[in-house]
């Protein structure tokens, strides 16, 4: 398959069924975990180290998830243990069964220092109700009334509903370092936008990449503010990795990516992600001739209805964008009578 226009190529039409395996270089196992949300799986990759198996992501701690975890570790993976979980972020579907794979298999934890202490932390901060500042960030992003109301007397998502408990202790990953998986030497680059410190590895060896959220094959991966960091800018930190990792890319690589399938292309899929953020913001400032709220910057970012299930993802990509233009000078911001940042296109 090829996207003519960018000289992409995916030489994989479909993905490995559950408990299946897809060998994609010698040495790497393509396996594809389910997600119970509209984006439905997970790519994690095992890399064969001889004597056991170093993993890429391990995709969120479910009854389900483990199940055919078992089935993997006794067939594809031949009963070899499992002898390191390499997490690229922090994210649930990604780290969500690294502490099970430590406590149970015996694995070791590589990661980087932001992801770690980020997924620590959001394991042991469970919340039974919204704290105020969740419910200030909702209500500064001019989240409808009905929804607001709906959300604050309910117990929100929490990490570990499905993030097994990570225990103490990890082996640090960080940008510029370089590390032996696969056969293989692997250089680590850190990107950031859709999450702190994000690492990716290319290969010194032959052209695998392995991009995890980093860059993904025709969707571009969300980028959020939360109520954690309100005024954080993850979109010039993803547009900064973006033009940084390009540097790197060559049209041969093979992209393995966190979620649809492997592909080669790198260059034009990063320009891609570039000017598709870009061609947002510009769709967005245009949209904030007219005072908005983030709530009410859905159809120029997304161009398509937004359902309940997405509001929330949605909801702090608008913020992310907005955040941009307001601290790059191009919007400016004023707080209603209902609490809530609206936006207007700076003069």
């Amino acid at each position: 398959m090829m996207d003519g226009a960018a000289g992409i190529r995916t030489p994989w039409e479909s993905p490995p069924a559950a408990g299946e395996a897809v060998e994609v270089a010698e040495g790497v196992l393509w396996l594809r975990l389910p997600l119970p949300m509209k984006l439905d799986h997970v790519n994690v990759y095992a890399l064969d180290d001889g004597d056991g198996w170093t993993l890429i992501d391990s995709g969120m701690n479910t009854r389900r998830t483990r199940e055919i975890w078992e089935r993997l570790l006794a067939g594809p993976l031949s009963g070899r243990p499992v002898r390191r979980v390499v997490a690229t972020h922090h994210h649930p579907d990604h780290i969500g069964l690294a502490g099970w794979f430590q406590s149970a298999h015996g694995a070791e934890l590589l990661t980087t220092r932001t992801a770690w202490l980020f997924a620590r932390m959001l394991t042991l901060d469970e919340q039974d109700r919204p704290p105020p500042e969740t419910l200030t960030f909702w209500r500064r992003a001019g989240m409808a009334e009905e929804i607001l109301a709906e959300r604050a007397a309910e117990r929100p998502f929490n990490f570990a509903d499905i993030v097994w408990p990570l225990p103490l202790g990890f082996t640090r990953l960080k940008e510029g370092d370089a590390i032996r998986m696969g056969g293989r030497t692997w250089d680590i680059r850190c990107g950031a936008g859709h999450a702190p410190e994000h690492a990716t590895f290319w290969s010194r060896d032959d052209g695998l990449v392995l991009t995890g959220d980093q860059i993904i094959l025709s969707i571009s991966s969300n980028i959020g503010v939360y109520a954690t960091e309100p005024e954080a800018d993850p979109v010039a930190d993803w547009l900064e990795s973006c033009e940084r990792l390009s540097a790197w890319a060559r049209p041969d690589q093979l992209a393995l990516g966190g979620h649809k399938l492997p592909f080669t292309g790198l260059p034009m899929r990063l320009r891609q992600l570039i000017d598709n953020h870009h061609g947002a913001l510009a769709r967005l400032e245009r949209h904030l001739e007219t005072p908005r709220t983030a709530a009410e910057c859905f159809p120029p970012l997304f161009r398509r209805e937004i359902g309940a299930q997405e509001y929330g993802l949605a909801l702090v990509e608008a913020v992310a964008h907005l955040n941009h233009l307001h601290q790059a000078g191009r919007a400016v911001r004023r707080l209603d009578d209902r609490g809530a940042w609206r936006y207007r296109r700076a003069d």
